[in-house]
């Protein structure tokens, strides 16, 4: 484990989707920034990532007009329309988005065919069920079906994910929550956000899956988190408490106690030398 000094928090947060922002967004923009992305800023601070192709943005706007604190698009065509795009909310972990660039700049390096791969057109539901995969394992279970959509949520029933079939309007899965996926969690007052539309591919859709659903607990400022994510997750020290300190009446009771009295029974020792065989018992005479 590493040496708490190292540990960015003073407790561990569980289950993750409970744990809220880092309020920082450096840690997911690494990978991309390690690729050679132009990184640049605007006059609020909102940081714009670009890839040396223009095929892939990303944009960290803690100043923006909305809570879509990350926005991550891939385009085919420079100049023209995303071909997908994914956001997540500023009440999301930091390590989720992490998790998906990682993976985006892992698919960026290998090629365009992997990071602007579409989902089998002939049975799209396919890839859905295998992105999901992850948050079966973790115990989460499909809920009363509805017309058009799968839904799972998890065991302690404060986070939900939906996959939603059919056509959807591209426009719309861009600039609101009618995304083809769109998982949240946390209490009602804070949830957690984040949506994909229709051709994300589907390793990067489980990408976000398998950190969602990782039991490893997030590191987290207890003061710093959300009072209904304090109150909702299980919250546990980075640094266990020391042991309490004696009081000199606990002193004065140590040095009075009297010690217990030495036995006289003797304590039996274990040799390892094999002892004289035992004498035979005499035999007595059978009677006729």
């Amino acid at each position: 484990m590493p040496d708490t000094e190292d540990i960015d928090g003073d407790v561990y947060v569980s289950p993750r989707h409970l744990a809220g922002s880092t309020f920082t967004g450096d840690p997911a923009l690494k990978p991309l920034l390690a690729l050679g992305f132009d990184l640049r800023h605007d006059d609020l601070g909102n940081v714009y990532v670009t890839a040396p192709d223009h095929h892939v943005r990303l944009g960290y706007l803690p100043e923006g007009d909305d809570d879509g604190l990350w926005r991550i698009n891939a385009y085919r065509d420079r100049f023209g329309p995303p071909a997908w795009g994914v956001s997540f909310n500023d009440s999301a972990p930091t390590e989720f988005v992490t998790a998906f660039t990682t993976a985006l700049a892992q698919a960026y390096a290998a090629s365009s065919d992997t990071y602007l791969a579409q989902p089998d057109l002939k049975d799209p539901e396919l890839g859905a069920f295998d992105a999901v995969v992850p948050l079966i394992k973790d115990g989460w279970q499909f809920q009363h079906p509805r017309w058009g959509v799968m839904e799972l949520q998890s065991p302690d029933g404060m986070a939900t994910c939906e996959y939603t079939t059919g056509r959807l309007d591209p426009k719309k899965e861009l600039t609101t929550l009618e995304a083809r996926w769109h998982l949240w969690g946390g209490p009602k007052n804070g949830y957690a956000r984040w949506y994909a539309t229709t051709n994300t591919p589907t390793a990067l859709v489980k990408a976000i899956t398998q950190s969602v659903s990782d039991p490893a607990p997030l590191p987290r400022w207890r003061d710093s988190m959300l009072p209904g994510l304090r109150e909702a997750a299980q919250l546990t020290p980075v640094t266990p408490p020391a042991p309490p300190v004696p009081t000199p009446l606990d002193v004065q009771r140590s040095l009075t106690r009297r010690p217990p009295a030495l036995g006289t029974r003797s304590v039996p020792r274990w040799s390892t030398a094999t002892p004289p065989p035992a004498p035979a018992a005499p035999r007595t005479a059978a009677r006729r």
